[in-house]
């Protein structure tokens, strides 16, 4: 090979390993913008503490809380139990019902994410706490709560179907995640508003039997951790939420045995 032949191959060799060098550091990319991020984040998410922004601190893992009103009213407490220790995010509204799940994360996803979003978050979940199951058993007519009138949201033969493609999704959309199932809280025995005491237990069965499937996501029995308690921690009768001293006592429970996954 001649000198000029030469190093015009050098030339062109020197660039191909910079290229692949740039690309592989990721220097092609977008870099994450707080601004344009937050930007986003408020266009998207409820109001409230559960729902404000979080912004990714690269030195501490990420963990991820899916969820209905129930992990709304506990997520504080896991971040503030989890200051230092993890970034804690929440999704951006209520997750209501199986059937959402996924169109739901995607959502979240495509909105906050590179590089879907230029200058989004880059980053991986390490942990994902997640739940549904308390919109699904409950009755509804014309989208409000009907127990006499209304119909249930999903059976459970449902509910095991789209739990099951929620297990899939997040193995393979999160293959390198730690899972956390959440049982259902339970619907208070006198009943609530468009649901029927009892409907929790048959629909962490059907949970369970699901997730008999997928031994590698954990099982937080939060069903079990609450129900003695919900005298106390009720907010008032005929209704499935919980007052502070509940919500506070969840939050611990569950940062708890986040921390044991990070």
């Amino acid at each position: 090979m001649n000198r000029r032949k030469f190093v015009k191959y050098l030339g062109a060799s020197t660039l191909f390993v910079s290229a692949s060098s740039c690309a592989s550091l990721n220097l092609f990319g977008d870099k994450y913008d707080e601004e344009i991020a937050r930007e986003a984040w408020k266009n998207l998410a409820n109001k409230g503490e559960a729902f404000k922004y979080v912004s990714p601190n690269k030195k501490l893992p990420n963990v991820f809380i899916y969820g209905d009103s129930i992990s709304i009213g506990y997520t504080p407490t896991v971040r503030k139990e989890l200051e230092g220790k993890a970034n804690v995010f929440r999704f951006h509204k209520n997750g209501q019902s199986s059937n959402k799940f996924i169109p739901f994360v995607e959502k979240m996803k495509t909105t906050m994410f590179q590089p879907y979003l230029k200058g989004g978050w880059d980053l991986t979940w390490d942990v994902i706490h997640f739940n549904v199951g308390l919109h699904d058993l409950k009755y509804l007519k014309d989208g409000k709560l009907d127990l006499e009138n209304g119909k249930q949201v999903n059976s459970t033969e449902k509910y095991k179907e789209n739990l099951h493609n929620i297990c899939k999704y997040l193995i393979k959309e999160y293959p390198k995640a730690k899972l956390i199932f959440a049982t259902t809280t339970a619907v208070p025995q006198e009943g609530a508003d468009g649901r029927i005491a009892g409907d929790s237990v048959k629909y962490n069965k059907a949970a369970l039997e699901v997730l008999a499937n997928y031994p590698s996501i954990q099982i937080n029995n939060l069903y079990a951790f609450t129900k003695p308690n919900e005298k106390a921690w009720y907010i008032k009768p005929h209704n499935v939420h919980y007052n502070e001293l509940g919500k506070t006592a969840q939050g611990k429970h569950v940062a708890k045995l986040i921390a044991e996954n990070l």
